[in-house]
C-alpha cells in the first residue's frame, strides 16, 4: 500500500513539444513515445507542421483531433503555451495577441489541457515613452490584460498561467504576489520557473525560491526546470540537474507544496531528455 501511495505522489516530467522540432502531428506524437515523459507543453504554431492553427482556425473538432493523437501516444497535453506579449506598446498588436490567447482558452479543454500559459513582456517596454514612469505604465497595462484574460478563463473553466522572469513585468516573486492580489481570480495560477526569476544571480537563489513558495506556493499550477551554469564570470541557463541551481532542494519543496505537480524541462535538447529525467528522479525520490 505504501509503495502505491508513493507512486501516486511522484512528480511527473515533461518538456516543450517543440524540443523535438516542428513536425507533422502524427510524426510528432510517434517521436514523443521514445522519451520518458508524461506530458508536453504544446505551443501549436511552433510544433505542428501540417495543420494551420493560426488565430481563427481552431474549433472544438480540430482541438479534439489534436488532443486525441496525443492521447493515443500516451502523452498528455499538460499546458498550451501561448506566449504573447501582454504589454505590447502597440494597442493593435496587443489586441491581436490577446484575442489569440483567448481563443486558446476557449478550446483548451478540447485539447485536454487545463491551462494556457504566458510570460508577461519586458519590464522596459515603455521606457522610451516615459523614462520615469515606464514601470507603472507597464504594470497598469499588464493588469488590464490579465483582468481580461482571467475573465475569459473563468468562462471556460481553465487556468491562466502566468510566468515571471527577472527582466519582465512580473520580475520578482513580490510582483507575482501583487498581480494575484490585484486580480483576485481563482483561475489565475503561477507557472514557476525559479531560474527565470534568478536570472544570473545564483547567489540569491535560495532567497528567491523561498520567497516564491512563501508568497504563492499554493497558487503554483506548473513548474519549469532548467539549471544555471558558470563560464568564468558569465552565467547561462541549460539543462536541469548538472549546474549550480539547488535542484534537489527545489524538487523537494515542490513535492511538499504540490504533490504530483507537472514539471516541464526547458533549455534542453531532445537527446538529453531521458538522461535528465533519470537524474532528476534519483535526486528527489519520494521518501
Amino acid at each position: 500500500m505504501l509503495t502505491l501511495l508513493k507512486e501516486r505522489l511522484l512528480i511527473r516530467y515533461g518538456t516543450l513539444a517543440h524540443t523535438f522540432g516542428c513536425l507533422p502531428l502524427k510524426s510528432l506524437t510517434a517521436t514523443l513515445q521514445n522519451y520518458d515523459i508524461d506530458f508536453v507543453q504544446l505551443a501549436l504554431s511552433k510544433t505542428i507542421q501540417d495543420i494551420d492553427t493560426s488565430t481563427g482556425k481552431l474549433s472544438p473538432g480540430l482541438a479534439s483531433y489534436i488532443g486525441e493523437q496525443f492521447d493515443k501516444a500516451g502523452i498528455r497535453i499538460g499546458v498550451l503555451g501561448c506566449y504573447i506579449n501582454p504589454v505590447h506598446p502597440d494597442p493593435v498588436i496587443r489586441r491581436a495577441e490577446i484575442n489569440r490567447f483567448k481563443e486558446h482558452l476557449r478550446y483548451a479543454r478540447q485539447f485536454g489541457a487545463p491551462m494556457v500559459a504566458t510570460e508577461t513582456g519586458a519590464l522596459t517596454t515603455f521606457q522610451a515613452q516615459d523614462p520615469i514612469h515606464y514601470e507603472a505604465i507597464g504594470w497598469d497595462t499588464l493588469r488590464a490584460t490579465v483582468e481580461e484574460l482571467a475573465e475569459e478563463a473563468e468562462k471556460w473553466g481553465v487556468f491562466l498561467g502566468l510566468e515571471g522572469v527577472c527582466t519582465h513585468t512580473l520580475s520578482t516573486p513580490d510582483k507575482m504576489r501583487r498581480i494575484l492580489d490585484e486580480v483576485p481570480s481563482s483561475c489565475i495560477g503561477v507557472v514557476l520557473d525559479p531560474c527565470n526569476f534568478i536570472g544570473t544571480a545564483a547567489h540569491l537563489q535560495d532567497q528567491i525560491v523561498d520567497d516564491s513558495f512563501r508568497l504563492f506556493g499554493d497558487r503554483i499550477i506548473l513548474a519549469h526546470l532548467k539549471d544555471i551554469y558558470q563560464d568564468g564570470e558569465k552565467a547561462y541557463h541549460g539543462k536541469a540537474g548538472s549546474g549550480v541551481f539547488h535542484t534537489e532542494a527545489f524538487l523537494r519543496k515542490l513535492q511538499e507544496y504540490k504533490p504530483m505537480i507537472d514539471v516541464s524541462l526547458e533549455d534542453i535538447k531532445d537527446l538529453e531528455v531521458n538522461e535528465t529525467v533519470a537524474l532528476l528522479k534519483k535526486l528527489a525520490p519520494i521518501t
